[in-house]
């Protein structure tokens, strides 16, 4: 039998995308789906359903597809995600379900050309079912109704998708957002150019039609406390802070100016409009050089968002990615790598900066670098990066962009002591409940110091809402027996 070949999925040319921040992957249409769908070999054990952090039943979606049922499809995957087409567009595949894929072979880093379109396949699904099949399901989701209240703080996608899970069960839910706008990483973290807004603001907005009550500019540890939520008639909480303390590389002239957190750089960009100034308020100094050091999914956003806004400005495409590894050991995903290099990025590896140099007025203008050899593999099973002695070099840059991890927001938990927390600051859970040190507290997500993966998260947050149901349930049923036992005195 002749091997059939993967279907390739149409792209906006990168000539074009860079001057704007349109959605770059356009998705399947039905022949294309079709085509991709025809391929799954349906195996009899399909290691693919294991390889996804929710296991989707990505073999019964798929032969749904062959068969054109695709609001069976869609409803197929909606027992196990809440938002297929959110985590089609950005789930990390190549490390998840399609790595696991049979047409991938062992011991694979990650995924190869010839496994399924997973990802693809599931946007497909969930972008029809969003317009022809969600509004159906919304009736019969609003029919459960409880007393229960539960507060959810963050609306990120663990927050986000626990709030969903509970207000299906008759919950009634509020989300607690710091922020101005909803989405937490979903918004500020993915660029539209991955993420379009509108598909993020449809999610949202099925929740509110569930009943979801969403308030923003509201820190949970200063504007109310844990203990005022409690006595304000909620049963449980659900803590889905994320991870939003950036990391700074330990090196001389990390506080000069220019210098950003891609955290700060992506949030004045996807958040706050910067690419708009002045007629959004918040500015951003663009660079002729810009560099990005990391080599994660957040370090291709930062370039390739910092490759429109040179574009968008009139500059030549100038971004480079330094990275201390090559470019195999990149956790970031395989599809953004390819994206970032069609966009005219340049990739540095084996590369590790020690310094960066500064004007007279204190902006940097230059980064030293020493050039890294691997080693044996470290903890996270990646080869260690040795610097050379004797190898450094300067190279120009007038905008650093520093991607090399997030910490945990400790605003909560420096609050509540009781909290319990690890070394790395993460709240300490049940990894069973997710239940934290305090009762009728549960966390999901980056806060509890997950691979940092939005498919992931939600996988946390399923878990915590199937506790806090137990939970719930186990009260009402106590309240009941006290109802009906009298007082023996």
């Amino acid at each position: 039998m002749a091997k059939k070949e993967p279907v390739k999925v149409q792209e906006c040319p990168a000539q074009e995308r860079i001057a704007s921040f349109c959605e770059v992957v356009l998705g399947y249409n039905e022949e294309e789906a079709l085509k991709e769908a025809a391929r799954c070999l349906q195996c009899k054990n399909p290691a693919c359903i294991q390889g996804c952090p929710v296991n989707i039943d990505i073999k019964t979606f798929i032969n749904k597809l062959t068969k054109k049922d695709y609001a069976g499809a869609y409803l197929t995957i909606k027992e196990k995600n809440n938002f297929p087409s959110i985590c089609g567009r950005v789930c990390p595949a190549e490390y998840q379900c399609r790595k696991a894929c049979v047409l991938t072979p062992k011991n694979s880093p990650f995924a190869s050309e010839a496994a399924i379109n997973i990802h693809f396949l599931e946007r497909f699904a969930g972008d029809f079912g969003k317009d022809k099949v969600l509004s159906l399901s919304e009736k019969k989701d609003r029919e459960k109704s409880s007393a229960f209240r539960v507060a959810v703080v963050g609306s990120g996608p663990a927050g986000l998708c626990c709030a969903g899970e509970l207000a299906r069960q008759g919950v009634h839910v509020t989300i607690f957002e710091g922020l101005h706008n909803s989405g937490g990483v979903l918004r500020y973290g993915i660029p539209p150019f991955r993420l379009p807004r509108n598909i993020l603001d449809f999610e949202i907005d099925y929740l509110k039609k569930l009943g979801v009550k969403i308030i923003l500019n509201f820190i949970i540890g200063k504007t109310k406390t844990l203990d005022e939520l409690f006595k304000e008639g909620f049963a449980a909480i659900f803590l889905g802070l994320g991870a939003g303390t950036p990391s700074f590389l330990g090196v001389p002239g990390k506080n000069l100016c220019n210098i950003y957190s891609a955290n700060e750089f992506l949030t004045r960009v996807n958040l706050m409009n910067a690419f708009q100034f002045p007629k959004s308020h918040t500015p951003i100094n663009i660079g002729k050089k810009i560099i990005v050091i990391g080599g994660g999914n957040t370090a291709m956003d930062a370039a390739r968002v910092a490759t429109r806004l040179q574009k968008m400005n009139g500059f030549d495409v100038d971004t480079t990615v330094f990275y201390r590894r090559t470019e195999t050991e990149m956790p970031a995903r395989r599809l953004e790598i390819q994206h970032a290099k069609e966009e005219g990025i340049k990739f540095e590896f084996l590369m590790q900066p020690v310094a960066f140099k500064g004007d007279d007025n204190g902006y940097v203008h230059t980064m030293t670098c020493l050039r890294c050899q691997l080693g044996s593999p470290d903890a996270s099973g990646r080869r260690k990066s040795i610097p050379i002695e004797h190898s450094a070099f300067d190279t120009p840059c007038d905008i650093a962009i520093i991607a090399v991890g997030l910490e945990a927001n400790t605003l909560l938990t420096q609050a509540v002591p009781e909290l319990k927390t690890n070394k790395f600051k993460n709240l300490v859970v049940n990894l069973k409940t997710m239940q934290t040190s305090i009762k009728g507290v549960y966390a999901g997500g980056d806060i509890v110091g997950g691979e940092g993966t939005i498919i992931e998260a939600m996988g946390m947050a399923k878990k915590a809402t199937q506790a806090i149901i137990k939970y719930l349930e186990s009260r009402h049923s106590k309240k009941n027996l006290k109802q009906q036992i009298p007082n023996s005195k």
